[in-house]
């Protein structure tokens, strides 16, 4: 799609923007020379063929979803469609063989990789692993994008994700969703609900009060800290002012 876009761009026909599967009725009435036509005819026959297995694709994940009730549960999660909750259970297995939601992410190479030297408040953390199914890690990320570009500006998990891609950008926002929606799509199979949009938002509250009080415990350590240095510091002048008395 994108390059028959291109290649009618160069002709100087823009095509309006529309839904993947109208694209080619839609791309049949626009009014474009022969000679650009014959052009990107083999690759409208290619799209056509694709559109087809696709079909017979959703078509085949819709019948197994009838008899996995775990992928049709997981699928009302936002962001998530049959393609994503499929890949998360044959990719997860069984839900009860993790421990928590960090283990579930760290599984699927979603957590920062950690360079960590002189305890723990000197952490020093990286880009993510990526360790574990790749595939599955690019669906849960586009499954973030789509939680992020929603129009559903009211849920608890894009209003998460809003926050971060304020503060840090929208693709370490993307991947902190993808890396939350795992936790939550592990959470929904191992308790056998449905997306709870109330409990996401208290979950995110306890989350942000948690957040919150660590860092003020993290400002009274420094604070604690500080005062200890300057209280060595002038024993030190004190001892050097003595000593040049005496002398």
């Amino acid at each position: 799609m994108t390059t028959i876009r291109g290649l009618c761009r160069a002709a100087g026909v823009l095509l309006a923007t529309c839904a993947t599967e109208n694209f080619v009725n839609k791309l049949s009435d626009a009014e474009l020379e022969p000679a650009t036509r014959a052009l990107i005819q083999p690759l409208i026959a290619v799209l056509v063929g694709i559109e087809d297995a696709l079909r017979q694709v959703e078509s085949e994940l819709s019948e197994m979803a009838k008899r996995d009730p775990i992928i049709a549960l997981l699928a009302t999660a936002p962001g998530v469609g049959l393609i994503v909750a499929s890949t998360f259970v044959s990719v997860i297995d069984e839900a009860r063989r993790f421990r928590n939601a960090q283990a579930v992410g760290a599984y699927l190479g979603l957590v920062p990789a950690e360079s960590t030297t002189g305890g723990p408040d000197k952490r020093r953390l990286g880009s993510i692993t990526k360790q574990g199914n790749t595939y599955a890690r690019k669906m849960l990320v586009q499954a973030g994008w789509l939680i992020l570009r929603s129009r559903d500006k009211d849920d608890p998990v894009r209003q998460w994700g809003e926050r971060i891609a304020k503060t840090r950008g929208k693709r370490i926002a993307v991947v902190a969703l993808a890396r939350k929606l795992s936790g939550v799509l592990w959470a929904m199979w191992r308790d056998g609900t449905a997306y709870d949009p109330v409990g996401q938002a208290k979950a995110s509250a306890r989350g942000t009060r948690k957040a919150a009080r660590s860092k003020s415990v993290h400002a009274e350590a420094l604070e604690r800290a500080v005062n200890k240095l300057q209280r060595r510091a002038t024993a030190r002048r004190d001892q050097a002012s003595e000593s040049t008395t005496m002398t």
